[in-house]
C-alpha cells in the first residue's frame, strides 16, 4: 500500500522549501522535496516580493511529487507575516507585486499614526508590538501616497492566502497571519473596524478569518489540468511561520519559553489569552495568534539578519565565507569587546551592515570591530544577551519563571549561538528541531486529517522523532558582568 504524505510549503524571507512528511511507527519522517531562493526584487523605486516566481516554485514541487509517484493527503503553506497582495478587476487579478516589509515606504508612518491615534488605542485594539513595517502602516503609507491599488482593490490576502488563492481559487485569511497585521482585535475575534477606518481600508476587503486546522479548498481544476495531477485538499495551518514553529516545540510542560531562531528571532511563551495592558505596551510585546485557541506572547528580535547581511557585504567585496567559517572566526575573537542592540532601526534595511555596526559603536562610545571574527562575535554575543533581556520580560508579563529555553529553527545549527544563549540566560537551552516551521505545519495537517489527536500528542511525537541538544550554562560570573556592560552600552534598562 502506498504511503500517504503531507506536503508543507515553508517560505522564509530568503528561501523556500517544500517538505514531505509521513508518520511511521509513531515517528515523523521528513524529506526535502524542493528548495528554492526567495530573492526580493528592486523595481520602480520599491522592493517587491517575486510572488509569481514563488507560485512557479510551488508548482514545481507538486510536479516533483507527481514524478516520484508520491500520494499527497494534504497541502499547507506557511510564510513570514505582515505582507499582502490586493486583488481586483472582473477576474480578481493581482494588483501589483506585493511590497517587501523592508521597503522604505513606511519610514516615519508608524510615528505619525501613533500621533493621531495614540499608542494606547492601537495596542488596546490589537495587542500587537509596534514594528515600523506592520501591515497597518503599510496601508497607511499607501493611503497617504494616493495609491490607485487601494481604490481598485476588492480583496486583501496575506501572502500564504494569496498563494493558496492561486492554487485553489478560494480566498481565506488565516488567524495567525491576520494577527500580525496589527489590525485584528483579539478581544472581538475579528478585524478591528476602528483601525481599518483610520487607514482608509474598506472592511469588505478582508473577509472572515479562519483558524489553523481549517480545510480551505482543493487544488483547482485549472492547476490540476496544468500539472496533470489529482486534486489535493489544502489546509490552513498556522500560516505565520513562527506560529508553526511554536506548534513544533517539543515541550512537556504547559508553561514553556521558546525561541524561534532564524533571520528573525522570536522569543516568548504560549498563553491561552492575550496579555494586554500598560506593562505589555511599555515592553512592546506582541500577542500573535497560535494554534488551537492559543496566543504567542513574544518579542520580535532582529536575529541572524544582521549576520546574513554582513556576509553578503563581504561577498560583494570579493571575500566569500561559509557560516561555519564565520562562526569559527567568532570563537577565536576577543570576547565582550563591544555590543549592539540588534533592534536598533539602523539594522533594519538591507545594505552595508558592517558599516552600520561601526556607526553604532561610534555613536555609543565603543571601539568598533576590526575584522570579520570580531564583527560576528559582537553580533552573536549581543543576540544572546538580547534573548536574556526578552526572556526576563516574558517572565514579568506571564508571571512564570522558566527552567530553560526551547530553541527551534535553522538558527540552532549555529551551535556557538546556542551555547552563548545558555551562558547568557544562566539556564539550559534545549535546541531542536531544526525544521520547526515545516514540522509544525505538518502537525496541524495530521491533526486535521485525524492522524494525531491534539497538539500535545503532536509535540510528544516531535520529541520522539528528533534529537534535542542540551546546552548547559558555563562561565556564569563572566557572562553576568558582561550583561551589565551590554545594558550600559545599548542603553537598555535592566
Amino acid at each position: 500500500m502506498m504511503q500517504k504524505h503531507v506536503l508543507a510549503f515553508d517560505l522564509g524571507a530568503s528561501s523556500g522549501r517544500a517538505m514531505l512528511g509521513r508518520l511511521e511507527d509513531g515517528k515523523i519522517v521528513l524529506e526535502e522535496l524542493h528548495r528554492f531562493p526567495n530573492d526580493p526584487v528592486q523595481a520602480g523605486g520599491r522592493l517587491h516580493w517575486d510572488i509569481l516566481r514563488l507560485l512557479h516554485e510551488l508548482k514545481q514541487s507538486l510536479l516533483k511529487a507527481k514524478h516520484r509517484g508520491i500520494k499527497l493527503s494534504s497541502i499547507a503553506i506557511d510564510t513570514w507575516g505582515v505582507d499582502f497582495g490586493l486583488l481586483g478587476g472582473p477576474g480578481n487579478e493581482l494588483l501589483g507585486n506585493p511590497v517587501h516589509y523592508r521597503d522604505s515606504q513606511t519610514d516615519g508612518v508608524m510615528e505619525r499614526l501613533i500621533g493621531e491615534l495614540s499608542a494606547e488605542t492601537i495596542f488596546d485594539r490589537s495587542g500587537i508590538q509596534f514594528l515600523t513595517f506592520n501591515t497597518l502602516y503599510q496601508l497607511e503609507a499607501m493611503k497617504k501616497a494616493g495609491s490607485p491599488l487601494l481604490r481598485e482593490a476588492k480583496h486583501f490576502l496575506m501572502i500564504p492566502a494569496l498563494l493558496r488563492y492561486f492554487l485553489t481559487d478560494e480566498m481565506h485569511n488565516e488567524f495567525s497571519l491576520a494577527t500580525t497585521t496589527q489590525m485584528y482585535n483579539p478581544v472581538t475575534g475579528d478585524w478591528d473596524d476602528e483601525l481599518l477606518k483610520a487607514v482608509g481600508a474598506d472592511r469588505s476587503l478582508f473577509g472572515p478569518v479562519v483558524q489553523p486546522g481549517t480545510p480551505v479548498g482543493r487544488l483547482s481544476e485549472s492547476v490540476c489540468a496544468e500539472l496533470g495531477i489529482e486534486p489535493v485538499p489544502v489546509i490552513a495551518v498556522a500560516e505565520h511561520d513562527t506560529g508553526s514553529a511554536v506548534a513544533a516545540v517539543p515541550a512537556k510542560d504547559r508553561s514553556f519559553a521558546y525561541l524561534s531562531c532564524g533571520t528573525w528571532s522570536l522569543i516568548g511563551t504560549e498563553v491561552s489569552e492575550p496579555v494586554m495592558g500598560a506593562k505589555a505596551l511599555e515592553l512592546n510585546f506582541t500577542n500573535e495568534g497560535g494554534v488551537y485557541g492559543t496566543y504567542r506572547l513574544l518579542k520580535n528580535i532582529m536575529g541572524l539578519w544582521i549576520l546574513q547581511e554582513c556576509r553578503r557585504e563581504w561577498e560583494r567585496a570579493g571575500v566569500k565565507y561559509t557560516f561555519p567559517e564565520l562562526v569559527a572566526k567568532a570563537s577565536a575573537a576577543e570576547p565582550f569587546a563591544c555590543f549592539i542592540d540588534s533592534d536598533d532601526e539602523l539594522f533594519l534595511p538591507p545594505g552595508d551592515m558592517p558599516g552600520r555596526i561601526r556607526e553604532y559603536c561610534e555613536r555609543t562610545g565603543q571601539k568598533a570591530p576590526e575584522n570579520e571574527g570580531a564583527f560576528v562575535r559582537a553580533i552573536l554575543e549581543s543576540l544572546a544577551f538580547k534573548y536574556r533581556y526578552a526572556l526576563e520580560q516574558t517572565g514579568q508579563l506571564s508571571g512564570v519563571t522558566y527552567s530553560g529555553l526551547h530553541m527551534v529553527g535553522g538558527g540552532i545549527q549555529n551551535t556557538l549561538l546556542c551555547e552563548w544563549t545558555a551562558n547568557a540566560i544562566g539556564k539550559p537551552v534545549w535546541a531542536g528541531p531544526i525544521e520547526g516551521s515545516a514540522i509544525g505545519n505538518m502537525l496541524v495537517q495530521w491533526i486535521t486529517n485525524g492522524e494525531l489527536s491534539d497538539i500535545w500528542e503532536a509535540r510528544r511525537v516531535v520529541g520522539d522523532s528528533f534529537p534535542v541538544d542540551v546546552y548547559e550554562p558555563k562561565d556564569g560570573p563572566q557572562w553576568e558582568e558582561a550583561y551589565v556592560r551590554f545594558l550600559a552600552a545599548t542603553g537598555l534598562t535592566g
